[in-house]
Parts: structure tokens; sequence; C-alpha cells
């Protein structure tokens, strides 16, 4: 069955690029995949079992909530919660095993009270800000701080990190400066007995540019999905695009020359037209600066969009597209025929970044996720979608459609 909008995820693909990843990380370094906010729009839980699947060996996430939801879809891998949390989460933290990142000594006293009062210890990582300019320890002050907090009962520090605002920079010295201070910092700590069991700092752009950050960890995220870091023309890594955007034609208009399109009057047709209307719209996640700047595919042809993005619908001019036809498949992204639109490209004319177009896709769009070359789940706003055949002997009988609720929220009290 078609939807008004639609993802394609390809967990195979996924696999692939894991795979490539390995044979550039090395089979003695670990691989925490990045999953946080949704898999940048993949999809948490099914990304997290393909990876793991795949050989990751720790998740990355943002949120305690985001930890929740992969322990309730019984993923028991390791998970680094790479933001800071709050103290009141501590004691969620540790019940759903979640490695916190420290990045204040208060924060790391919190921790040890609380795994004491609760007869455990959980391990954290340090995150230390060596020129990010956003969490971690202050670089002048991480040695003397982390001295303290490594003799924190009920806590072991398992990891040192930091991360990079430019690796994808053609210019890479204030990288390699970040990386003589973390080094220096590792260094002194080790003549004084501290040590680490898991240093990272490479993050996609890291992997690809700065080989010597690998350290013996890294934490991929945008190659993961199949997408280059910003400023990287060409990639030594053989990655597959995970995601693709699809909507179809609902209504197709005959316009004359002079009509308006769309809100505000912003695009008027300087001829007779042919324009199709797609069910999708910001309300989806699709950005309204994309009006009458972006493009999509029909029929494996880049057509226009005309007029503004509106909520929940867009307007397309494709008067040069021959035999189009209402219920055609469209392709706001990904591939179609010998044609293709990345999320580069949707970025760009969007004036935003590709990890915003990814994580802005909403609930509302259903995601079909793929796996040995055929769809094996639907995933839509009222639940996962089962298609269930009729029992034998029930000839004539039409299939019926099941929701079943993959993600309802336990209630807390319980």
């Amino acid at each position: 069955m078609k939807f008004p909008a639609w993802v394609e995820i390809d967990l195979d693909a996924l696999s692939y690029n894991i795979r490539s990843l390995r044979t550039i990380v090395g089979q003695n370094r670990k691989i925490c995949l990045v999953v946080k906010a949704d898999a940048y729009g993949h999809g948490a839980v099914e990304v997290a079992q393909a990876a793991l699947g795949a050989g990751v060996d720790m998740l990355g996430i943002a949120t305690l909530h985001e930890g929740i939801e992969l322990r309730r879809a019984n993923v028991s891998a390791p998970m680094l919660v790479l933001s800071p949390s709050l103290p009141t989460e501590i004691e969620e933290l540790i019940a759903h095993r979640l490695r916190p990142s420290i990045s204040s000594e208060t924060f790391a006293r919190q921790l040890s009270e609380a795994s004491q009062r609760l007869s455990t210890t959980i391990p954290f990582h340090v995150e230390v800000d060596t020129g990010m300019g956003r969490t971690g320890l202050d670089y002048e002050l991480a040695y003397g701080t982390l001295r303290e907090i490594a003799r924190l009962p009920g806590i072991a520090v398992e990891g040192l990190y930091t991360h990079f605002p430019d690796a994808d920079n053609p210019d890479l010295g204030f990288a390699r400066t970040q990386l003589e201070r973390f080094n220096t910092l590792l260094s002194q700590l080790r003549k004084d007995g501290i040590h680490f069991e898991l240093v990272h700092a490479a993050n996609s752009a890291g992997i690809i540019n700065l080989p010597e950050s690998l350290f013996n960890m890294a934490r991929p995220g945008l190659l993961a999905y199949g997408l280059r870091p910003a400023n990287q023309s060409t990639l030594d890594c053989d990655v597959k695009p995970v995601m693709s955007f699809k909507s179809c034609v609902v209504q197709l208009r005959s316009v004359s020359a002079g009509s308006y399109i769309s809100y505000g009057r912003t695009h008027r047709v300087s001829k007779d037209s042919l324009i199709a209307v797609v069910p999708v719209g910001y309300g989806h996640g699709y950005s309204w600066n994309l009006s009458n700047a972006g493009e999509m595919l029909v029929r494996g042809k880049k057509v226009p969009i005309v007029g503004r993005v509106t909520m929940d619908l867009t307007m397309l001019d494709v008067t040069e597209v021959p035999d189009v036809a209402e219920g055609d498949e469209v392709v706001l992204f990904g591939r179609q025929g010998e044609n293709q639109i990345s999320v580069d490209e949707v970025a760009h004319k969007a004036g935003t970044v590709s990890y915003e177009i990814l994580c802005s896709i909403g609930k509302r769009v259903v995601r079909t996720f793929f796996l040995n070359n055929r769809p094996s789940k639907v995933l839509t706003l009222v639940g996962e979608r089962k298609e269930i055949r009729p029992a034998e002997g029930s000839e004539g009988q039409e299939p019926f459609v099941q929701y079943l609720s993959v993600r309802a929220v336990p209630d807390e009290r319980g």
C-alpha cells in the first residue's frame, strides 16, 4: 500500500556502511554508533538492532529517555549518554545501565553518592573541552578535576573523550591543536596511574580526515547513515545512503498563464502549466525554506517546487514531464530511475545542514524498513502496520490490516 508520505530505511545499506567503516577504524578498535535523535531520524530501535548485528560495540545517545526506549526494546548493549544529564536523572541512569558523560566535579560527586546509596558501581565517561566550546571539563582545569573524580567511590571511570567542532574543515590546524591538548592530558594522567579503558575523539569527519584521532574507539554518526561530512567532496570510505524520502501525486491541475500558486502568491506561472500536488509539507518535516527553491523527482525527472511549501502540501511544476499521472511516486530525496537528489542537495537549497533535514522528519511520515532486500517493518503514527493473511480455507477474503502499538510507553507507576 502507498502512503501519502513515507521514508524507506535500508538496513542492509546500514550494515554495509558499518562494515566499510570497520575497514578504516580497524578490527582492534571499538565503534560507538551515534543513534541519538532517533538515529538521526532513521529509527533508533531498528537501527540499533541492525547495527549491533553488524558489529557495533556501543551506542551513543543524548538523553535518558532515548536510552530507556532502547532498553525497553531489549537492546542490552552498552550505551553512552553524550550530553550532560540532570542530577534528578541519576537514579534512572543507574537503573537502566546507562553510562553518563561527566562534565563537572559536582555531578560526579552526586553520581558517586547515588551509586553508593544503591550499592552499585556505575561506569562513566568524562568529556574534556579541548576547543569545542560546548560541554565538558574545561581543558585548563581537567587534570586536577579528573584526579579528584577518579578517587570517588561507587563510580568507575571507563572512558575519556573530546569532540571536534571542525574536523571537516580543509584546514585541520585547530583540530590538531585539540589533539595535542588531549594527548598531553592523557600523558599527565597516565603518569599518575589514571588509565582509561576507552579513549575516543573521532566523529565521522575525524575518522576520514584525522586517523591519529581514532585512539581505541570511534564515534561515527553521519557516515554510518551514508552521508558525507560537510566540505567532504570525496570519501575514501565506501558508504550508501540509508534513507530515502518519498510521496506521491494526489492531484494534477492545469492552470492558465498568469495564475498564482500557494500562500502569499509568491509564484506566478508564465505559461499554461500542469501543477502536481504532493501531500507532504513542513508539517511532515519538509523545510518551508524549500519554497520556490527545492526540487523533487517525478518519473525520473527533477521538477521545481512552485509557490510556498505549506503544512500539508507542496506543489510541483510537472509541465515538462511526459505521461505524468495521479498516483505517481515522488522522491524528495533518494534515487528514482537514473536520477537522484541527495540529502546534501536538499540541505543546501534549504540553507541548513543534512543533520537537520534528517532529524526534522516527523511522526506523520511512515517508516518502512528494508532488510534482506525486502520490507521487514512498517511503522505509522498509530503503531506498527501488520497485514494479516486469511487462514487457509477462507478463499475470497481480502487481507486485513492490524496496528500494533510498538512505541507505547508503559505507565511509569508500574
